[in-house]
C-alpha cells in the first residue's frame, strides 16, 4: 500500500472548538503560522490583523474556536491517528470578509458557497501528499454541515517556479484540481478561483467529533 494510501485511510478531522484548541496549538505551533497570524488573515481587515499580530490573533481564534461563527467551527484540525497532523480554515464565505474586499478573490456569483480559506500543515507533515488528503476531508466535513458548493483560492505558480511560504496556505491549485475541483474564474495569473460541488454519495469516513 502505498504511503498516500496510508495517509487517506488514517486521515480524518474534527471541527476546532475549545476541545480541540490544544490540538490546533499543537499543529499551529506557539507561533501561530507565519507571522503570528493564527489563520485571522482572512476574517481581519489588514490594518486590524497587523495590530493582533501573534497573541491577539490568537485571543480572537479562540474566542471563533469557542463561540463559533454563525453556528459554525472556524475550521477543522486534522489527525492521523490521534496525532493532529493539519489543519483547514472554512465555513460560509460571510465568515471571511477579506475576500469580498479583494480585487482578486472578490465573488464569482451570489451562489452561496463554503469557502476553503487555508490548508495548514506543520513542516514535518508536509511532502507526503497530505494536502489533498486534508482537502477531501474538509470537504466531507462541510458536506456534512450542509454545504452544497465548496471553493477554494489556490496558487498556481508558474512553470519552473514554486510557491512561497505566505501563497501557500491557500493550497496549490494541482492539488485542487486532484481533488475534483474545477476553475470558476481568474482575476489574476497565478490565483484561480475553484469549485466543488458536493455529493450525498461522498463518504463521510474521515469526519469525526461533534
Amino acid at each position: 500500500m502505498s504511503g498516500r494510501s496510508d495517509i487517506r485511510s488514517a486521515l480524518h478531522v474534527r471541527p476546532l472548538t475549545a476541545g480541540t484548541w490544544d490540538d490546533f496549538v499543537a499543529v499551529m505551533g506557539e507561533r501561530g503560522g507565519a507571522r503570528g497570524c493564527w489563520c485571522m488573515h482572512w476574517r481581519l481587515s489588514m490594518a486590524e490583523w497587523m495590530d493582533n499580530r501573534g497573541e491577539g490573533n490568537r485571543r480572537h481564534m479562540h474566542r471563533l474556536a469557542s463561540d463559533g461563527v454563525d453556528g459554525h467551527a472556524p475550521g477543522v484540525v486534522a489527525y492521523r491517528d490521534e496525532e493532529p497532523v493539519g489543519w483547514c480554515s472554512l465555513g460560509p464565505r460571510g465568515g471571511f470578509p477579506r475576500l469580498d474586499r479583494s480585487p482578486v478573490l472578490k465573488p464569482v456569483d451570489d451562489r452561496p458557497v463554503w469557502s476553503i480559506a487555508c490548508l495548514f500543515l506543520p513542516r514535518a507533515q508536509r511532502g507526503q501528499g497530505m494536502q489533498r488528503e486534508l482537502l477531501l476531508a474538509a470537504c466531507d466535513y462541510a458536506r456534512q454541515q450542509g454545504a452544497e458548493v465548496v471553493e477554494g483560492y489556490p496558487v498556481e505558480p508558474a512553470p519552473g517556479r514554486r510557491a512561497g511560504a505566505d501563497n501557500a496556505m491557500t493550497g496549490i491549485a494541482s492539488v485542487f484540481r486532484d481533488a475534483g475541483f474545477t476553475e470558476v474564474a481568474r482575476h489574476k495569473a497565478d490565483r484561480p478561483i475553484m469549485r466543488l460541488t458536493l455529493t450525498s454519495s461522498r463518504s463521510s469516513s474521515r469526519c469525526s467529533g461533534p
